[in-house]
């Protein structure tokens, strides 16, 4: 099975850059890390950094994808942050989101874990078909029915290294793939900037994971210039099974020009 990606990471506006990225694909399975340190407490970027790491050296692509393993490896990753926790006062409150995906490419098979507010969007046959759910207080209030109007979408109930220590990260189901599956993990800063609306026609346009993570960049831009203010960092890892271009299609000028200006 053919596996092509594309990563890419912005500071914005901010001093430092707390986001990590990773990947492995290897003969049997493949893996794919996103993480962001969470601000407001010192030590987000070494969080981040431990979690990418620990799951990324411990993942073995010569095996076939195992749910159970992939639990040990997002264990793994939160046990690391809070050891270090534990040794050093200074990044006591120190954590990161986390989103992850985990590929098995003979049996064509993903699964994907997440803590925080980082997502994983799939697009399937050029459609958004399944989100993660952030573990913010935003989305525990819309999932209650009550109004979000004023509550600051940042605040998280859990991260790694956040919370109580015996609450876990979310885990999918292991789900069959399709050929021209096209999945997108990234931060907060980055789906805070471009739609879902805007994933999916800048999708139906290109024909490379590079291509794609760029037209997404310029339409983060672009929306930048609009409404202005403070710009988070953000970062994004697009991973393509097969041939998602033979599954797009440019619908229209206006739709493109959401990402090209159009001249006269």
């Amino acid at each position: 099975m053919n596996i092509t990606l594309a990563s890419m990471s912005n500071q914005g506006t901010r001093e430092s850059n707390q986001d990590q990225t990773g990947d492995i694909v290897g003969d049997r399975s493949a893996c794919f890390v996103v993480c962001d340190g969470v601000a407001g407490f010192p030590g987000g970027d070494l969080a981040a950094e431990l979690a990418r790491n620990t799951i990324i050296e411990q993942f073995d692509g010569a095996e076939h994808l195992d749910a159970q393993q992939v639990r040990l490896y997002i264990n793994n990753a939160n046990r690391a942050i809070r050891q270090r926790q534990k040794k050093d006062r200074d990044y006591s409150r120190m954590g990161t989101t986390l989103v992850s995906l985990f590929i098995d490419r003979d049996y064509q098979l993903a699964c994907w874990a997440h803590a925080g507010d980082s997502r994983l969007y799939l697009f399937r046959r050029g459609y958004l078909y399944y989100v993660t759910t952030d573990h913010s207080l935003l989305q525990q209030m819309k999932d209650a029915g009550h109004q979000t109007e004023g509550i600051n979408s940042n605040l998280l109930y859990f991260a790694l290294g956040m919370g109580d220590e015996e609450r876990d990260a979310s885990y999918s189901d292991i789900v069959p793939l399709e050929d021209g599956d096209a999945f997108l993990l990234c931060t907060d800063g980055f789906w805070h900037g471009v739609s879902p609306q805007q994933m999916q026609q800048s999708l139906h346009m290109v024909k490379t994971p590079e291509e794609w993570l760029t037209l997404m960049h310029q339409a983060i831009k672009n929306n930048e210039e609009q409404q202005g203010g403070d710009q988070d960092n953000y970062s994004a890892l697009a991973v393509w099974i097969g041939s998602p271009q033979d599954t797009t299609l440019l619908h229209s000028l206006s739709e493109a020009a959401q990402f090209i200006p159009l001249r006269d």
